[in-house]
């Protein structure tokens, strides 16, 4: 192959990359703009690691009362042909508020800042990974085949499954990877949770965009 040849493949290369690579954006409150993916937030800090074009990036950090916001690359709308009107990924309609949200595994139950009511449809787009336990990492559906346990917040469901709870009382419901359409059983305010007994060794989170 000869140099310009070479060079034409690698510049082909380099310039179709960013179009396939998916990015995480991390808004700083000094109009600060970072690209990369969320890592991880802990004891009020975010790491983040940064995106630098072709050959990696590097690991920031930052309190979170930098940060006023993160926008997660994991939507997009398609198009029903079948009635002409435009509805998101997973069947969601079209127009609906969304309000992104870390949630921690070490946190019994993440305050989302949404209020529902009663009979209201929320949809949810979750993300991530967390690790509950020596060698035990699972997705927002939790651990597979996973056993009953009592003292897990919901003893019949996944452990490390991503969980909601509705106020401060018992009304929780499973969510897991479903992007379908959940109807709350009463009104307050949502949270969101990990299916696990105990916290204090878990790391990592869930990115969940809430659509109400």
């Amino acid at each position: 192959m000869s140099v310009n040849a070479r060079w034409i493949a690698c510049a082909t290369i380099l310039f179709a990359l960013p179009l396939s690579l998916r990015a995480d954006t991390l808004y700083l409150r000094d109009g600060t703009r970072v690209q990369g993916e969320l890592l991880t937030v802990r004891n009020g800090t975010i790491e983040f690691e940064e995106r630098r074009g072709f050959g990696g990036g590097r690991t920031l950090r930052f309190d979170r009362n930098e940060v006023m916001r993160i926008e997660f690359d994991d939507r997009g709308t398609v198009n029903n042909n079948d009635n002409n009107t435009n509805t998101s990924l997973g069947g969601r309609p079209s127009g609906m508020r969304e309000r992104q949200v870390i949630v921690s595994a070490d946190v019994p139950f993440n305050d989302t800042g949404v209020d529902v009511r009663a009979g209201q449809t929320v949809y949810f787009a979750a993300q991530g990974e967390v690790r509950w336990g020596k060698d035990r990492r699972d997705g927002p559906e939790g651990e597979k085949n996973s056993p009953p346990n009592p003292g897990r917040p919901m003893p019949n469901r996944s452990a490390a499954a991503l969980i909601g709870r509705i106020g401060t009382g018992s009304d929780m419901f499973y969510i897991g990877s479903d992007t379908g359409p959940i109807r709350v059983r009463s009104s307050g305010r949502l949270f969101l949770g990990v299916n696990d007994d105990y916290l204090q060794d878990n790391t990592g989170n869930f990115r969940v965009v809430v659509y109400y």
